[in-house]
């Protein structure tokens, strides 16, 4: 979210949950990506398991509450998921952008790994984009003097 890069992604089959390899995505070493920070994640990530991992990690779980069967959410949680999508939203331009410029998410491939390479291209591809963004946008700042 900070940087705007991709900077750790896996590929797995359509069945396994996103949530099963989260560890694999968490870096402790990465800037931005160590104890204290937040984890952004949307409600299907809620579980006592994922969040009790995750405080051992040293990560602050910031996950959407969700709602159940005749037990809406409150006006709080309300609020609090609201709060935490503003910043989740960062994240999910990336998406957008593949949608719009690179042909969706839909992965047309037979095997895993052309899949893994497709995503792969697809992510240095989304970062080189942002990288060209980020240098226009330097280089049209105005200078100034100290």
């Amino acid at each position: 979210m900070r940087h705007g890069f991709i900077r750790r992604y896996t590929v797995t089959d359509a069945s396994v949950h996103d949530s099963q390899v989260l560890g694999e995505l968490l870096d402790g070493n990465n800037p931005g990506d160590g104890p204290g920070d937040g984890l952004w994640a949307d409600s299907a990530y809620l579980s006592k398991r994922i969040v009790d991992v995750l405080s051992l990690m040293g990560f602050d779980p910031q996950i959407n509450a969700r709602a159940y069967r005749n037990r809406p959410l409150s006006d709080e949680q309300k609020a609090s998921n609201r709060e935490r999508s503003q910043t989740r939203a960062k994240v999910e331009h990336i998406f957008g952008d593949w949608v719009t410029d690179m042909g969706g998410k839909l992965v047309r491939t037979i095997g895993l790994a052309r899949a893994k390479v497709n995503l792969g291209l697809k992510n240095l591809t989304y970062n080189l984009k942002h990288f060209v963004y980020l240098k226009s946008q330097a280089a049209s700042a105005p200078e100034t003097v100290g």
